[in-house]
């Protein structure tokens, strides 16, 4: 039996994304903090599919020991597909900005990405029909002023992912990693993001997707031979090749 992992599985992108694996009948391990709202998932993935596994396991990505932690109790399962979905943001100016909130969203999106991503590879790099996917953001290629600390964080994903694509690649090794790179979505980052209980899209965002859409283009980067799932200036999501220039040893 084989299983899929997504973690920020409790909301958003992550969790649409589950429910997309789930009409693929694809066992699922959904992870994040918050046991509630893995829970609903759970029953939502079951009204889809009754016959499918889904494990619950809560973790708080922000404390890099548990990065650990959570792979380790992930051994007794074969895994096929590793998506690194959980992130924060920091939405202020660096001379204005909390470097606790700072601290704490790099330790998500930098530290336990690269352990958990170093860790599946090492395992499972030569399984066939394996695959990695890191979720990065339009701002890993172009720096937003105002969110350059977020943006910098998520260039530091585009980059360690493709590099990492690259030299799966020319190891001959059987797994695919891959890129999404998704820009504005309708979740709760931008409430967190600017620390404000609610957050009005349709007031405030000129141009923005939904999460069904992001998980769209999740799958249909899932299906494809490419690197990078990008959506570029104009909303529109592109399947392409490795973007930052390689440099071969």
């Amino acid at each position: 039996m084989k299983y899929t992992v997504i973690t920020g599985a409790s909301s958003g992108i992550g969790y649409e994304t589950a429910l997309a694996f789930a009409a693929r009948g694809k066992n699922l391990i959904i992870v994040a903090r918050r046991l509630d709202k893995l829970e609903e998932l759970k029953s939502a993935i079951q009204n889809i599919n009754p016959d499918l596994d889904v494990i619950i396991r809560t973790s708080d990505l922000s404390v890099t020991d548990q990065a650990y932690t959570l792979y380790d109790n992930l051994k007794e399962y074969q895994i096929e597909t590793w998506i690194n979905n959980a992130g924060l943001g920091e939405s202020s100016s660096v001379t204005d900005q909390n470097l606790d909130k700072v601290e704490t969203m790099l330790r998500v999106n930098v530290e336990s990405l690269t352990i958990l991503s170093t860790l599946f590879v090492r395992d499972y790099s030569d399984v066939e029909g394996t695959q990695l996917i890191n979720v990065s953001s339009a701002l890993g290629y172009a720096i937003s002023v105002g969110s350059i600390t977020y943006s910098a964080s998520k260039y530091f994903v585009s980059a360690f992912t493709e590099g990492l694509a690259k030299e799966l690649e020319l190891k001959g090794a059987k797994m695919k990693v891959k890129v999404l790179a998704p820009a504005m979505t309708e979740t709760e980052f931008m409430k967190n993001a600017t620390d404000t209980k609610e957050f009005d899209y349709k007031a405030n965002i000129p141009m923005y997707h939904t999460v069904e859409q992001v998980a769209s283009f999740m799958m249909e980067l899932y299906d494809s031979n490419k690197v990078v799932g990008v959506v570029d200036e104009n909303y529109e999501h592109q399947l392409v090749n490795q973007i930052y220039p390689i440099l071969e040893a």
